[in-house]
Formats: structure tokens, C-alpha cells, sequence
């Protein structure tokens, strides 16, 4: 576990927890080692927070490259807690560069670490669950790993989209591991990716409980006037 993600283990992690008291169902689905891949719903940036809290293993989460790339003393610090954290850079914008972030995430899950990531690709801009883009089930194939769907209620309220700070105290937060996925020796192609992802999004929605919209969500420069930033 890298030493950053340690210490916020033992110092963050136990002021979370008591600041916003999350339910927590379905720890012994968590395998005590071996990689796995954490797939499960966006609703706010407190996502990433409390699921750090609440496993008890290291969670690298995959992160915007912009965040690594800062110049200043902002983006400094940006990319020394980010390397510290053990996340790995994603690029958004597709491509080759994109590809990059399976890349670094394979050799990490093979290893036997924990890796999280949203299917959805951005938070939800109105609660709903969208449909899910296949990343999750092409790094299950390709790692050999297990997906462990996620769904989180609650933190849409403890931080709107927005806001820069949680509330603590503005809702009840739940987080629900569903029972492991092996997709163990499925194929690759472009049908049974989409196959296995919509299985392991009907998984995520048994969790929360949330409508689900068969369409992916719109990004931030996709949004009609009106719909919350993603």
C-alpha cells in the first residue's frame, strides 16, 4: 500500500467515517487478496472518498490526466498526491492515448491491487443510472480478474455537483458490494464487451435502486442548458 494512501488511511479514513457514518453491506465480497476491479455508480466526487474508506485494501482509482499535468504550485500538488495515492491517469479524449491507462492498469491488477473505476465515464447529471462503456469488462478480460459491482445511494446529497465541499449530516450514504463477476475467458469483441457490460450495469442498479437511462451520460460540453455540470 503506498505510503500516502497509508497515512490517509489511518488519519482521513477514520474522520470520514464518523463525519458521514456510511451503511456499508456486502464486505465479504471483497476478496481478502488477488486483483479485482471495482466497478459502480457516479454521483459525486465523495464517491471516491468513501469507498477509499470503507475498503480495507488499497483502491487505485483512475484519474483525469489533467490532474498529473498541472504547472504551478496547484498542479504540483496535484500530482504529488495523486502519484502518492497510487492512481493511475486516464486521458478522456480517446485514442491511442486513452489506452494508455489499460496499459498501467493491467501489470497493477495482475500484481494483485484493487482497481476502481466509473462505467459511466462522469457523474450522473440527475441521479439516473447510464449505460455503462465497456473499459471495466475489456480490463476484466485482459487482467483476468473479477469485477466487484458497487453501488453507492446518498452522496448525490452529502455533495451535489458543484459543491467543493461534503456536508456531512445531509443524507443517509449506503455502499453495496455485489457478489464478484468472472467474465474468466470470455471474448474481447466489441458484442460480448457490450454483453458483459450491460450484465455488470444491471448488477450495479440491483444495488441502488436507481432508473436506468440506456444511453450514455452526457459529459460537461454535451449538456443542455439547465442539466448540472458532470
Amino acid at each position: 500500500m503506498p505510503l500516502l494512501y497509508t497515512i490517509g488511511k489511518l488519519t482521513v479514513a477514520p474522520a470520514l467515517r464518523l463525519a458521514f457514518r456510511p451503511h456499508v453491506e456486502g464486505l465479504e465480497h471483497i476478496p481478502a487478496t488477488g486483483g479485482a476491479i471495482f466497478a459502480g455508480n457516479h454521483l459525486s466526487v465523495a464517491d471516491e472518498l468513501l469507498l477509499g474508506t470503507v475498503v480495507p485494501r488499497h483502491l487505485a482509482f483512475w484519474a483525469k490526466s489533467e490532474y498529473f499535468n498541472g504547472t504551478g504550485l496547484k498542479g504540483g500538488f496535484s500530482k504529488f498526491v495523486l502519484t502518492g495515492l497510487g492512481a493511475i491517469p486516464v486521458e478522456r479524449a480517446g485514442g491511442r492515448a486513452a489506452l494508455s491507462a489499460f496499459d498501467a492498469a493491467i501489470p497493477v491488477l495482475k500484481a494483485g491491487d484493487l482497481v476502481a473505476v466509473y462505467p459511466e465515464g462522469t457523474r450522473s447529471p440527475d441521479g439516473r443510472l447510464y449505460r455503462g462503456r465497456t473499459g471495466a469488462a475489456r480490463l476484466a478480460v485482459a487482467a483476468g480478474v473479477p469485477i466487484i459491482p458497487v453501488g453507492v445511494t446518498g452522496t448525490d446529497k452529502a455533495q451535489p455537483i458543484g459543491t467543493r465541499v461534503p456536508r456531512p449530516g445531509r443524507a443517509k450514504i449506503t455502499i453495496r458490494f455485489g457478489k464478484p463477476l468472472d467474465f474468466t475467458g470470455r471474448a474481447d469483441d466489441r458484442t460480448s464487451l457490450r454483453a458483459m457490460t450491460d450484465e455488470m450495469m444491471s448488477e450495479i442498479q440491483k444495488l441502488t435502486g436507481q432508473e436506468y437511462v440506456p444511453r450514455y451520460a452526457p459529459r460537461r460540453s454535451e449538456q443542455t442548458p439547465g442539466e448540472a455540470p458532470a
